[in-house]
């Protein structure tokens, strides 16, 4: 007989209490046991994964490089240390509450699109409650750093978080929701030009349209991959209105727009040869995008939007910061 059970009347098998009791002092010894760390901390990293694959931390890699190349034209070098420490702060916290507002208004469209359903949020592994208490602690900590850089970006900063968390919902009623996101990933090299220098001023703009018409010529060929889910659901987005050949075409005449702002800094900031090279080698870069989609289809879509869009923006910074320095 297997210790700790006593046959029952009708022939079963039935645990023995005592058995039963030990055999529960015994779980729940190995978790009083159970080191800490080999418990709680994979539960904090599987959470922490999780958040940051709801912010898509990898991307920030296309707005923080503009942010700073904003700083450094603004102050002709590298500004001080405090700035650039609260211009990154402000930077996380908006893009964090961001992207959380775009999980939170999306997480119905993200479970049904095919592409999108295996997120966290579809998934379960964030709550709701949960991601909104992210985007209203993010949002603090952007006013906070806002605050702390002078009273402008405060007074601004309000406005700002309105523009980026309501880009989710143009979708849902115009096709140029594209530029909004553009919009809302402009106001990170303004905003820190205005970080610097305390004003507004022409070159901060024209470095803003130059984002702004950057992000929506890659957000125009990142949407090619919806065009039947937006076209079912009714959601808007220029390829989804123009077709494949529409929507690249789209995107070049924005992508021709980035150049051309940037173009348009050199006289209004003094910029010389090393940016020059810089920009030239930006504008091959947009080339090769839309080549490589073009040669191989959407194939090539995530080379094109991740490791084109990345080089792009950290490499414009760096010959803009080398063009400062050396110049």
């Amino acid at each position: 007989m297997v210790h700790g059970t006593v046959p029952a009347a009708d022939g079963r098998v039935k645990r023995n209490s005592a058995g039963a009791e030990a055999g529960e002092a015994g779980r729940t010894s190995w978790l009083r046991e159970a080191p800490r760390s080999s418990i709680i901390p994979g539960t904090m990293i599987q959470k922490l994964r999780a958040y940051l694959e709801m912010i898509r931390f990898s991307h920030t890699i296309f707005a923080l490089p503009f942010a700073f190349m904003g700083a450094v034209l603004a102050a002709g070098g590298i500004p001080s240390g405090d700035k650039i420490l609260w211009i990154l702060v402000a930077m996380v916290g908006a893009r964090s509450g961001a992207m959380g507002m775009n999980r939170i208004a999306d997480r119905h469209l993200d479970a049904l699109n095919p592409r999108t359903r295996d997120r966290a949020f579809p998934q379960g592994r964030i709550a709701p409650g949960e991601a909104l208490l992210f985007v209203v602690l993010s949002f603090s900590v952007f006013l906070l750093a806002a605050w702390m850089l002078n009273p402008l970006c405060f007074a601004l900063a309000p406005p700002a978080i309105l523009i980026v968390s309501g880009y989710s919902y143009t979708k849902r009623f115009t096709a140029i929701s594209h530029l909004v996101l553009g919009l809302s990933l402009a106001l990170a090299p303004i905003g820190a030009w205005i970080a610097v220098t305390g004003r507004i001023v022409l070159p901060a703009v024209i470095l803003g349209a130059a984002v702004l018409f950057w992000v929506a010529g890659f957000d125009v060929l990142y949407a090619l991959m919806d065009i039947e889910f937006d076209r079912r659901t009714g959601l808007f987005s220029i390829p989804a209105r123009l077709g494949v050949n529409g929507g690249m075409q789209i995107a070049r005449l924005f992508h021709a727009g980035t150049i051309g702002c940037l173009a348009v800094l050199m006289p209004l900031v003094r910029l010389g040869p090393v940016y020059a090279v810089g920009l030239l080698l930006a504008a091959g870069l947009l080339a090769y995008e839309h080549w490589l989609l073009h040669r191989h289809g959407l194939a090539k879509l995530d080379v094109a939007f991740f490791n084109v869009n990345g080089a792009l923006s950290i490499g414009l910074f760096l010959f803009t910061l080398g063009d400062l320095l050396l110049g």
